[in-house]
C-alpha cells in the first residue's frame, strides 16, 4: 500500500468517497492530473471508477450518491462530484456547487459539462473512445523523434494516458520511453 493510499483511507474512513463502499478501493487520480497525492486523488471503488472512465456504462441510480459527495470538504472529491453531476446533466445540483476560477477549470479540464461538439474524445484509429488506463498497439512503424528509435509495429502500449488538450494525442511507454503516439497509429486492444 502506497503512503497516499493509506492516507487517503485515514481521510476517508476507508470507504469510497464518492458512494461510501468499503470494497475494491484504489486510488484515483482526478484528471488531467497524473501523480498520487492528497490533493489531485481520491479513494474510489472500482465501481464509481469504472462508470467515471466507460460513461458508456453509467448506472444513474448508482450517482444519487452525489448529493453527499458534492458537499465533502475535500476538492478533488467535489471535482468528481461536479463533473458527474455535469455528465448526468443535474444542473439544478451545479447550481448549488461554488468553486473559486481556478477550481472550476479543474473542473472543467476534461469537457464534462460542455456539449458534445466541444468535447475532447480521443478515439483509435477504427473510432474506438480511448480512455486513460487503456492498452492499444501500435499499426504503424514509427519515427521517435528523439529518441533515435522506432517503435515497431504491433508494439503493446499499456496503462496510457490521454493528453487532455489534444484529441489526436496519447502518452504512453515503448522500449522504457514516455512518448507522445498519435492516435490515428493505434487501435485500442480488448
Amino acid at each position: 500500500m502506497s503512503v497516499i493510499e493509506k492516507k487517503l483511507k485515514d481521510r476517508s474512513g476507508s470507504k469510497c468517497e464518492l458512494c461510501g463502499n468499503e470494497h475494491d478501493l484504489q486510488v484515483f487520480n482526478v484528471a488531467p492530473n497524473t501523480t498520487e497525492s492528497l490533493e489531485q486523488s481520491i479513494l474510489a471503488c472500482k465501481t464509481c471508477i469504472n462508470q467515471i472512465e466507460n460513461p458508456e456504462q453509467m448506472d444513474k441510480a448508482h450517482w444519487h450518491c452525489l448529493n453527499d459527495s458534492m458537499w465533502n470538504e475535500h476538492l478533488p472529491v467535489q471535482i468528481v462530484s461536479w463533473r458527474m453531476h455535469a455528465r448526468l446533466k443535474n444542473i439544478d445540483m451545479l447550481e448549488m456547487m461554488y468553486f473559486d476560477e481556478e477550481a472550476l477549470e479543474w473542473a472543467k479540464a476534461t469537457g464534462e459539462g460542455e456539449e458534445d461538439e466541444g468535447k475532447i474524445i480521443h478515439k483509435d484509429s477504427n473510432g474506438n473512445i480511448l480512455q486513460d488506463g487503456d492498452s492499444v498497439v501500435l499499426i504503424k512503424d514509427l519515427d521517435v523523434k528523439g529518441a533515435n528509435f522506432t517503435a515497431k509495429r504491433g508494439a503493446a502500449v499499456h496503462n496510457i494516458k490521454l493528453v487532455w488538450d489534444n484529441a489526436d494525442q496519447i502518452e504512453g511507454r515503448v522500449e522504457n520511453q514516455h512518448i507522445v503516439i498519435l492516435t490515428q497509429y493505434v487501435k485500442k486492444t480488448k
